[in-house]
């Protein structure tokens, strides 16, 4: 056999690597970000804390993660780093933080917690994925980007029902079920980086991605910007801060959907099982909005993309207004709300390539990451005061995360649309 044919059966490494960061999104990450939603009702009853002070938990965990990830990107984007250590770290950071919430003595103690959790998940998620995935793929990363990020809805599908059903069992508890959780999420998580995580060893291992007919480029057009800016660039570009100012309205919004829904499920007299069952169906829907984001991006372009997402996530926060008139519209939230998450899943880091390049993508992608988390976390605290100034009704906190959603989309339609013409102006 010759050498070509020989290299034409080898399997490309990369796929492995997207298959552990499929795994981690659907463990790890689904544990820290979509399960333990599921706790505000059970622990704010049991230690008498308000929804605002539990739901501090977030902004506190949000907010130090914010700080930390640029430094969490520098450190990921060095040549020299291993990447499987600090992999290690923050799934030990992630999930054996988690199993701490059944220790927790005092609301300050699930604060320290979720700073924790949530600076290990940036380290396996929200900024080691990308980066891990743009050193592997230079063909095929919207579809390997989808695919890595549509785990948290596959994990989401078991771990809503996992989680009703255990803090529903008086044997069980939420305390219990803080350590199922963390020890799921901790040997998921270190299985899959010491098996798979790790960066190419050669040029060659990375030449196997390379399609087999040069046809193959134009049926897949290149998602990096044909002008590569730097931070230093980029900064001083007024649009740039209005796209990174529109992520932190995404965060807002996000923060109420993602965060708050089950509490308000259950606030509205909702059967348990039709909770878990709601929460269930957003995570499969979310699998595809996922998976097939990047196939959005690439086919229907940035601004069709975002118009298509901001029309469903206006569709999606009507329909937590009138739900509790018609029970049904659970359903249609879980629906929109899976269906669009690929805007923020996949948004950043698909936008910040296709306008920015590769040149400093890390760093830049970091800034992004930052006021989208900022969002995320001043909207589950701002979510909580408006819910508990409106006397417990929630319906005041989803009017303001529709007009949350309206502000962040008519941002990102307008920032993307001037760098883009910007950006063919410049190679015109």
């Amino acid at each position: 056999m010759s050498e070509n044919n020989q290299k034409s059966n080898k399997i490309f490494f990369g796929w492995f690597v997207v298959f552990a960061c499929l795994l981690i999104q659907a463990i790890p990450f689904g544990v820290v970000q979509n399960a333990h939603p599921q706790f505000i009702k059970f622990v704010t009853e049991a230690e008498g804390y308000s929804l605002t002070q539990f739901s501090m938990l977030f902004t506190i965990g949000t907010i130090v993660s914010a700080i930390a990830s640029p430094f969490i990107g520098n450190i990921l984007s060095k040549p020299t780093t291993n990447i499987k250590l600090m992999f290690t770290i923050g799934c030990v950071l992630a999930g054996g933080g988690f199993i701490l919430n059944s220790f927790a003595n005092g609301i300050w103690a699930y604060y320290g917690v979720s700073a924790l959790n949530q600076v290990g998940l940036a380290i396996i998620s929200s900024i080691g994925v990308p980066m891990l995935i743009s050193t592997w793929f230079t063909e095929n990363k919207g579809f390997a980007l989808g695919l890595a990020f549509c785990g948290g809805g596959i994990g989401n599908i078991f771990l809503q029902q996992l989680g009703a059903k255990l803090l529903n069992d008086p044997n069980i508890g939420y305390k219990k079920a803080y350590i199922v959780f963390g020890v799921l999420s901790l040997v998921v998580g270190l299985v899959a980086t010491l098996l798979f995580i790790r960066r190419p060893k050669s040029p060659e291992e990375l030449a196997l991605n390379v399609p087999k007919k040069k046809k193959e480029e134009e049926k897949n057009p290149k998602v990096t910007s044909a002008v590569e800016y730097t931070f230093n660039e980029v900064k001083n570009m007024k649009f740039f801060w209005v796209l990174a100012l529109s992520f932190l309205f995404v965060g807002l919004y996000v923060s109420g959907m993602s965060v708050q829904f089950s509490g308000y499920f259950y606030s509205i007299g909702l059967d348990p099982k039709l909770v878990a069952n709601i929460g269930s169906t957003f995570a499969f829907v979310s699998i595809f909005g996922n998976l097939f984001g990047g196939v959005f991006f690439d086919k229907l372009g940035i601004r069709n993309s975002l118009i298509l997402a901001g029309i469903i996530v206006i569709i999606t926060g009507l329909s937590l207004i009138f739900t509790p008139q018609v029970n049904a519209l659970g359903f249609v939230f879980a629906v929109g709300l899976g269906i669009s998450m690929f805007a923020y899943i996949i948004g950043p880091s698909y936008i910040t390539g296709a306008l920015f390049g590769n040149k400093e993508f890390g760093t830049i992608l970091g800034v992004i990451q930052v006021f989208f988390a900022f969002g995320f976390a001043i909207g589950s605290s701002l979510f909580g005061v408006i819910v508990d100034a409106s006397g417990g009704n929630y319906i005041p906190a989803w009017i303001s995360v529709t007009i949350f959603a309206a502000i962040a989309y008519t941002g990102l339609l307008i920032s993307t649309g001037k760098i883009m013409a910007d950006n063919k102006n410049k190679t015109a």
